[in-house]
């Protein structure tokens, strides 16, 4: 009857028909619990994210005020392999996230008016 079905009928009436099949048989089976995963609490920090071999300071509050310069040589210390990006005033930024970036930014004489933080 089902190959009658198939022959006559079109392939969607075949599907159906094979899907109540299936189902009937997988009733006769009994249906397994889904297993209990363990929850994990999720991350609170930058550190927790990326990992211990990064950095523990992810902002420099203390630099706002300072010259991009002075602002630069200070998170290089404090970050090597700092990747720092100037943002002028007006200028947009991608929302993407880079452990090793830091964007400073600056004002019209080019101090730093953010805190500086990694991302």
């Amino acid at each position: 009857m089902l190959q009658k079905t198939f022959i006559k009928g079109s392939f969607v009436e075949y599907s159906i028909v094979r899907y109540f099949i299936m189902a009937e048989e997988k009733q006769g089976q009994g249906t397994n619990p889904p297993q209990e995963q363990p929850n994990e609490p999720l991350p609170r920090d930058y550190n927790q994210l990326l990992g211990t071999n990064n950095p523990t300071k992810t902002s420099w509050p203390e630099l706002v005020g300072v010259t991009a310069e002075e602002a630069e040589k200070k998170i290089k210390e404090e970050m090597g392999g700092a990747e720092i990006q100037v943002v002028p005033p007006g200028y947009f930024v991608t929302a993407d996230f880079k452990p090793k970036r830091v964007r400073l930014y600056v004002d019209e004489s080019n101090k730093v008016t953010r805190a500086p933080g990694i991302g």
